[in-house]
C-alpha cells in the first residue's frame, strides 16, 4: 500500500523563512520531523511500503516520494555496499553525466523519472544549476537511478529506457523528454508504446533500442544500482550527494547557491560570484 502525508504551515512558522523560502528554527525542525516519520512508516506499518510526503510553508514547499527498494520487481542482483558516489561504475556512466570532467565539484542525484518531486526539480531548479555551475565548469552532475517501484509502477521500465538511451550515448535528450512528458507516460497501463514514440524525438535507433529492451540487459544494473543506493542510505527522491553529504527534497536554487558556492570556495579558496 501507500500512505499520503501533507502538512501546510500557517503564521510565525510558515514567515520563518531563510532567502529562498527554506523554513528556520521551529518551521524547519518540523520539516526534518515530517519527513522523518514519514521515512519511519515506510516498513514499519503492515502494509504501508511508500510514502509521499508534501510540507507546505505557504509558497514554498519541500516534495519527496519516500519509499522501500524492492529489487525483485526489477531484477535478481547482489546487493552493492559502496557509498553513492561508487555505486554507478558502469561503462555508461559518461553518457549519464552532465558537465565537464574537470569540474571540482561532482552532484549525485538521485531521481525516479516518474517522482513528481523530481519534476519539480527538472522544471524549476536544474536549469538554474546548469547555468550557473555546469556550464561555467564548476560542477558536473551524475544521474543515479532510484525508481521507487510501490509509488510508480511506471518508473522501472522508464529507468529501463533511459538507461538502453545511454548505450547510444542520448541519454540526457531521454532524460528530459520523459519529466516533460511525464503526466502521459506515468497513468498508462503499458507505457511501452509511448516511450517508442519518445525514443523517435530523441534520434534513437529504433533496432538497436528494440534489441536493448527485448534483451533486459539493463535489468540487472539497474537493480544494482539501485539497491546501492538503498544501501548508501538513499531512502526518497529527489535526493542528492555533493562532498558526501545527502541533501534530500526539491530545493530551489536559492538554498543550492550556499551550498555550492561555499564548497567551491573552500576548494578554490575564492567566492564563485562577485561580491555586489
Amino acid at each position: 500500500g501507500r500512505l499520503e502525508a501533507r502538512l501546510e504551515l500557517r503564521g510565525p512558522l510558515a514567515n520563518g523563512r531563510a532567502r529562498g523560502g527554506r523554513p528556520l528554527g521551529p518551521g524547519r525542525r518540523i520539516e526534518e520531523a515530517v519527513l522523518q516519520i514519514a521515512l519511519g512508516l515506510v516498513g514499519l506499518v503492515p502494509g504501508v511500503k511508500a510514502v509521499s510526503a508534501h510540507v507546505d510553508y505557504g509558497g514554498f514547499a519541500l516534495a519527496q516520494e519516500v519509499g522501500q527498494h524492492a529489487a525483485q520487481h526489477l531484477a535478481a542482483a547482489a546487493a552493492v555496499t559502496t557509498p553513492v558516489q561508487q555505486v554507478a561504475q558502469d561503462a555508461m556512466l559518461p553518457a549519464r553525466t552532465k558537465g565537464d570532467s574537470s569540474a571540482l565539484m561532482t552532484l549525485y542525484e538521485v531521481g525516479d523519472f516518474q517522482c513528481s518531486a523530481c519534476r519539480i526539480f527538472f522544471d524549476s531548479t536544474l536549469p538554474q544549476l546548469l547555468d550557473e555551475y555546469v556550464v561555467p565548469g564548476k560542477l558536473r552532475i551524475v544521474f543515479i537511478n532510484f525508481p521507487i517501484y510501490q509509488l510508480h509502477p511506471n518508473a522501472p521500465a522508464a529507468h529501463e529506457f533511459a538507461l538502453c538511451a545511454a548505450s547510444q550515448d542520448r541519454f540526457w535528450p531521454v532524460h528530459d523528454l520523459l519529466y516533460r512528458n511525464q503526466d502521459r507516460w506515468a497513468s498508462l497501463d503499458d507505457p511501452s508504446a509511448y516511450f517508442f514514440q519518445l525514443a523517435d524525438s530523441a534520434r534513437l535507433r529504433a533496432d538497436s533500442l528494440a534489441a536493448c529492451l527485448a534483451s533486459g540487459q539493463m535489468r540487472a544494473l539497474l537493480a544494482s544500482e539501485a539497491q546501492g543506493a538503498f544501501n548508501a542510505g538513499i531512502r526518497s527522491t529527489p535526493s542528492f550527494v555533493l562532498e558526501g553529504s545527502v541533501i534530500r527534497g526539491a530545493a530551489p536554487i536559492d538554498v543550492w547557491r550556499p551550498i555550492l558556492d561555499s564548497v567551491y570556495a573552500a576548494k578554490t579558496g575564492r567566492s564563485n560570484r562577485p561580491r555586489p
